[in-house]
């Protein structure tokens, strides 16, 4: 029965391991930090293996780089002893809710995340310090492991938050925001689905910066591109010669290829040009001959040849049928510059159906020209392609101070609100199917947790939203501490709770819509020290010998963590019910059973077994005696020889 190790997956070892399966010669050994032998990668051999000609060092290449950028890649892949625990007293149907809120440093809580949800969100939206010149970057410490920093600080500084005032002063000033935003986009990838994509709200100060670092982590054949945002329409005094009205929302996919970003949907004048119908429905016809002066023949020959057409039915072909007495020649390019079609010789093979011809005059003449049946209702819905610039009334920021002072009624307990409407037109972008998880790490005032169940409640969806937000502490003299909200993540609680009610009212025929949300909260590890470094342990503390795991921790917290390190999603439904006896948690309908409670003997474990779950785990403090340890494999091997046991 394996132990399980307790703490975030270890990215290094992770990439040494893929490292090792493509080229096991540049495997070797050395001595780790802990005295111990460990795998490590012969860099000298692996670049041997990468490339014919070495670049030397000191050689000039193309590189994006700055003060410290090795040590936030490292913060990237550094595994934590941190866990999150559940608050039920603050949470919104705790026990049939899919969406999370969770309190915590948000590049800590995404490397819990990581191994759970990987590949699993659709899409992220992130609006983070815009590095202004008096906002605020996270404070991470590169010199220290994350484990040392929890352990002396308890997560904050004595202000009670990791932010550090980001001055234009500092001679670090990008450095610190590049810094802070890189290891957290990085772990944030390998969230995504191979077709997600992420949307970042961005301003001038670090747009190209940015733009840069998505290149590097995403790939630049993965920037899809900035959409401009008329954030302000009438512009902003914080610059002496621009009155700036914009910002941007930058776009990276995960995939290009794998995604698909439909655009958007059809005004009302657009649906008007669908003026046709057949049994398929309405459609609009395109001419399939290419237009304008760079579509002559000689600039694409292989899509210049001859088109047949029945005069008759209309319909066209590429060879010469009987009653085909009409042939559409593209006219050569010395008389006219249209001379070639859209489609190719195999497509118009393929989708010739689609196609219509229809008689037209011509410079005076009665000429033939072909069509596109294009119908409006194909793919989900028509759609069309979002435009680089937004601005319609309803992305105007001004609409999400409104917002938060309609729902909590003061506009002034939250600075730059985004309004649901921009987020909730993001997301629309894409073909969010059922359960689909938005992911917002900078939460802020939760607007996205807002726009996800607004959008849910119009269109009958089920995407789950998960956010991440550090409680950063609100000033003692500002309206919302005044008003009883202690830490942003107050607020953006209470935004989404009132948000859900007034949506709920709004569309009470809006079936299973969910409004909840599960809170977590990060915190150290639920285990104490022996339970990682047993062989440090000064056996004269007995207690240690009796007890691994913290004396403030309850079985709940227990479970979380044990969720998290077998990779079950948090908002898993739990149930909790009695077997021979003990109190035992059913999570996912028994995919995992486990059991904390004490004084567990055979006959709990036999049931339990008889249920055959894919997942069983109790703590050996749990046993009621040495018996049930020694037989415990003895009866799943019996009874359930599948399930995966696991102990703590």
């Amino acid at each position: 029965m394996d132990k399980l190790t307790m703490h975030s997956v270890d990215g290094v070892k992770q990439n040494v391991e893929r490292i090792a399966a493509l080229f096991p010669n540049c495997v070797t050994e050395r001595k780790g930090e802990d005295g111990e032998v460990e795998c490590a990668i012969d860099f000298d051999i692996l670049r041997q293996e990468l490339s014919r000609d070495i670049i030397d060092n000191g050689e000039e290449r193309y590189q994006f780089t700055w003060p410290n950028k090795r040590d936030a890649i490292r913060l990237a892949n550094s595994p934590i002893k941190a866990t999150l625990r559940p608050v039920r007293e603050e949470s919104v149907d705790f026990d049939t809710t899919q969406n999370l809120y969770i309190e915590g440093d948000n590049l800590d809580v995404l490397k819990l995340l990581r191994e759970t949800y990987l590949g699993k969100v659709k899409m992220i939206y992130i609006d983070p310090p815009y590095n202004t010149g008096n906002d605020f970057v996270y404070e991470d410490d590169f010199s220290q492991t994350i484990g040392d920093y929890l352990a002396y600080s308890g997560q904050y500084d004595e202000q009670g938050n990791r932010l550090v005032a980001n001055t234009e002063s500092n001679g670090r000033f990008h450095t610190d925001w590049l810094n802070m935003i890189y290891p957290r986009l990085k772990v944030a990838r390998d969230l995504l689905t191979d077709d997600g994509v992420i949307f970042i709200s961005i301003d001038d100060n670090e747009i190209e910066n940015l733009s840069k670092i998505g290149c590097e982590i995403f790939g630049e054949s993965n920037f899809i591109g900035p959409i401009i945002i008329k954030s302000n329409p009438r512009g902003s005094m914080s610059t002496a010669e621009i009155a700036n009205v914009h910002e941007y929302v930058v776009v990276f996919a995960k995939n290009r290829p794998s995604c698909t970003i439909w655009g958007d949907k059809l005004s009302n004048e657009m649906e008007s040009e669908y003026k046709y119908s057949d049994e398929k429905g309405k459609y609009r016809l395109l001419g399939l001959r290419m237009r304008g002066g760079f579509w002559r023949r000689t600039d694409r020959p292989n899509l210049f040849f001859p088109i047949f057409v029945n005069p008759d039915s209309k319909s066209v072909s590429l060879v010469e049928e009987p009653g085909f007495t009409e042939k559409v020649l593209p006219i050569q390019p010395s008389t006219n510059i249209d001379g070639t079609w859209r489609w190719s010789y195999e497509k118009i093979e393929k989708y010739k159906s689609l196609l219509v011809a229809k008689s037209v005059i011509r410079n005076g003449e009665l000429i033939w020209d072909i069509f596109q049946k294009d119908y409006l209702d194909r793919d989900g819905g028509r759609r069309t392609k979002t435009k680089s610039i937004w601005d319609g009334a309803e992305v105007n920021y001004q609409n999400g101070t409104e917002e938060i002072k309609s729902l909590l009624g003061n506009s002034s307990y939250f600075d730059y609100s985004k309004p649901h409407a921009l987020i909730s037109h993001l997301i629309d972008l894409l073909p969010t199917e059922q359960n689909s998880i938005i992911l917002d790490f900078f939460s802020g005032s939760a607007t996205t947790a807002h726009a996800v169940m607004q959008l849910n409640a119009e269109d009958g969806g089920n995407r789950k939203f998960i956010m991440v937000q550090l409680p950063e502490v609100t000033d003692e003299k500002s309206e919302a501490r005044k008003a009883g909200y202690a830490n942003i993540c107050e607020i953006g609680k209470e935004r989404i709770r009132r948000a859900g009610m007034k949506i709920k009212a709004e569309h009470p025929d809006a079936k299973g819509l969910d409004i909840g949300f599960r809170v977590l909260r990060l915190d150290s590890s639920n285990m104490e020290d022996v339970y990682y470094t047993p062989d440090k342990f000064d056996p004269n503390t007995l207690i240690g010998l009796l007890e691994n795991v913290k004396s403030d921790r309850i079985d709940e917290d227990l479970l979380f963590q044990v969720m998290l390190e077998l990779d079950i999603p948090l908002s898993s439904s739990i149930e909790v019910e009695q077997i021979a006896g003990k109190r035992v948690f059913n999570v996912s309908n028994g995919h995992l059973i486990a059991t904390f409670d004490k004084d567990v003997n055979e006959t709990t474990v036999t049931e339990i077994a008889r249920r055959k779950p894919n997942f069983f785990v109790m703590r050996d403090a749990s046993a009621a005696n040495d018996n049930v340890l020694d037989n415990f494999e003895q009866i799943f091997r019996h009874y359930s020889p599948d399930t995966v046991c696991k102990i703590l």
